[in-house]
């Protein structure tokens, strides 16, 4: 494998993602990342030049409505904010849901 990424690694970006991970998982992660990047790397060796960009292949067309806004449906900030259990400056206020562990 040319590029290589490690357990080490992927314990760093589990615990930047605060996501829990096993030392088996690590390696598997480690192994499967690193394949992914090789086939990246043999992708990037094609020459495309001549093949034409493609953003939408299906041939399929967005049949919704244009995102218009209706005057008459809109709240004014005040009213927004009139059922709020508590207010700052304009906004929402919420209790924090994120918690700050030490690693």
């Amino acid at each position: 494998m040319k590029n290589s990424v490690t357990p080490q690694i992927v314990a760093h970006i589990a615990k930047l993602a605060n996501i829990p991970v096993t030392q088996v998982e690590q390696e598997k992660l480690a192994a499967g990342f690193s394949e992914t990047l090789d086939v990246i790397d043999e992708l990037n060796k094609l020459d495309v030049k001549n093949v034409p960009t493609a953003h939408q292949v299906t041939g399929l067309e967005n049949v919704w409505r244009e995102d218009t806004i209706n005057p008459n449906t809109i709240f004014t900030q005040q009213e927004a904010l009139a059922n709020a259990a508590q207010t700052h400056n304009g906004f929402f206020v919420v209790s924090r849901i994120l918690e700050e562990k030490d690693a």
